[in-house]
C-alpha cells in the first residue's frame, strides 16, 4: 500500500514544524508541541496530526542526521584498514553526537516511536557491529569490547564533552581528546 502524497499546503505545515523542532532542540529547549505550534503558526491539531508525540518530532528531527551515520558506516566498512574504519566510524559518530543534540537523545532513548527510526537505529548498530567484528577478525581491537560496550563508551564521552565545555568548538576539541584516550585502550 502507497500512501498519497502530502497536499502543498500540509507538506508546508509539516516542514514549518520540523524546522522549529530543529532549532528547539539546537537551543536545548525541550519539545512542547503546544509551543511548537504556537512557534510555527499553526494549528495544535495540525502538529498533532503530523507529530502524535515530541518523541516523534525528536525522531524526525533526528533521521537525516541518523541517516548520514548509517551511510558513514557503510563506507567505512569498505575501508581496507579495520582500525582505521573503527576509529574513523567512531570520530565521526562523535562530532554528530557533539553537533546535533537530536542524535543523542535519539540514541538514548530506550524504545522508537517511528519505524523509521527503529530501522536506522538496527542498521547502524549493525554495521557499527560488523565494523567492530571485522577489527577483531584482525586482531587490532582489544576482543573483550563489544558494540554494546562502545554505545554507552561514546554517550559517555560526548556526555563528557559537552559538560566540560562551554561553546561547540571546545567540545569538540574535548571530545576528540577524550575519544583519543578511549581509542588508545580500545587499539591492541
Amino acid at each position: 500500500m502507497t500512501t498519497a502524497p502530502m497536499r502543498r499546503d500540509a507538506a508546508r505545515n509539516w516542514q514549518r514544524i520540523v524546522d522549529v523542532g530543529r532549532q528547539l532542540v539546537d537551543d536545548g529547549t525541550p519539545l512542547q508541541l503546544n509551543e511548537v505550534a504556537r512557534l510555527a503558526k499553526v494549528g495544535v491539531a495540525t502538529v498533532y496530526r503530523h507529530f502524535p508525540t515530541p518523541e516523534a518530532l525528536m525522531e524526525t528531527v533526528a533521521a537525516p542526521g541518523l541517516e548520514a551515520l548509517v551511510g558513514r558506516a557503510e563506507e567505512a566498512l569498505a575501508d581496507d584498514d579495520p582500525w582505521q574504519a573503527v576509529a574513523d566510524f567512531l570520530h565521526t559518530t562523535l562530532e554528530a553526537q557533539l553537533t546535533d543534540p537530536s542524535i543523542t537523545a535519539v540514541r538514548s532513548a530506550p524504545d522508537h516511536v517511528l519505524p523509521r527510526t527503529a530501522e536506522l537505529a538496527g542498521a547502524m548498530d549493525s554495521l557499527a557491529e560488523r565494523l567492530l567484528n571485522r577489527a577483531h577478525a584482525a586482531g587490532v581491537v582489544r576482543g573483550a569490547v563489544t558494540w554494546e560496550d562502545l554505545r554507552p563508551l561514546m554517550c559517555g564521552t560526548a556526555y563528557a564533552a559537552t559538560i566540560h565545555a562551554n561553546d561547540q568548538k571546545a567540545r569538540l576539541e574535548a571530545g576528540r581528546r577524550y575519544l583519543s584516550v578511549m581509542l588508545h585502550g580500545l587499539h591492541t
